[in-house]
């Protein structure tokens, strides 16, 4: 079967952070460990009592700006003091959103009401689904309250946030269907904006693997 370039580029991407996020989970050992912190990090050297000491800064989500279903801005902020669920998905999308909906629907319904926890799903194509639109989808999906948000926004700045920072592909491809690239990934973001975890969110196997992850990094704050 023909496929376009894109889709080889997309699937190759996403394959590889799976095995990533694979692999380092094999390397923190039992399910009773912490999570990994995914992403790039840096070394830096400071002077604490006199002494170079030298940590690792992790990669973390920078600060945003979008609008939700609500028509407030939503920012980081938003996100203090919460672990939250990410994707990139379109209401029009007519693959492998529907999927992803239908699974993270489960992640909703079963953290329905836990204050540490919040759902962030980022259209990648603004130009159609204005506000009105994310909030007749929410309404259509079931969803209540403002513990599921739904933003739109620049789509460039969608895109960048996407690609350099949640590690994900979202971008235009005039070959695909509907127009629109994205990977079918959930994304795990901790109380500090790091990554925790990457997760194939068209799959039962692979949102059950997200939620046992959420119970695990919930289990680390209370410690």
């Amino acid at each position: 079967m023909n496929r376009p370039a894109s889709f080889w580029v997309k699937n190759s991407i996403w394959f590889t952070l799976l095995c990533i996020s694979s692999l380092l989970e094999a390397c923190t050992g039992s399910s009773g460990d912490s999570l990994p912190i995914l992403g790039q990090r840096e070394a830096v050297t400071k002077v604490v009592n006199g002494k170079s000491v030298t940590d690792s800064v992790y990669q973390s989500i920078p600060d945003f700006s979008f609008v939700s279903q609500f028509g407030d801005t939503v920012t980081a902020k938003t996100l203090d003091n919460k672990i939250y669920v990410a994707d990139f998905f379109f209401t029009s999308c007519p693959t492998i959103c529907p999927k992803m909906k239908v699974q993270l629907k489960r992640v909703y319904e079963k953290f329905k009401g836990n204050p540490d926890v919040m759902l962030l799903s980022h259209t990648i194509d603004p130009a159609h689904d204005s506000v009105a639109v994310l909030k007749e989808f929410a309404q259509n999906l079931g969803v209540t309250g403002r513990q599921w948000l739904f933003v739109t926004g620049d789509r460039e700045k969608i895109y960048d946030i996407g690609q350099n920072s949640y590690m994900v592909t979202a971008q235009s491809d005039s070959t695909a269907p509907g127009g629109v690239v994205h990977s079918g990934a959930f994304i795990l973001v901790d109380k500090a904006k790091h990554i925790r975890g990457i997760y194939d969110g068209t799959t039962e196997d692979g949102v059950d693997k997200l939620m046992n992850d959420m119970n695990r990094l919930l289990a680390e704050y209370k410690k």
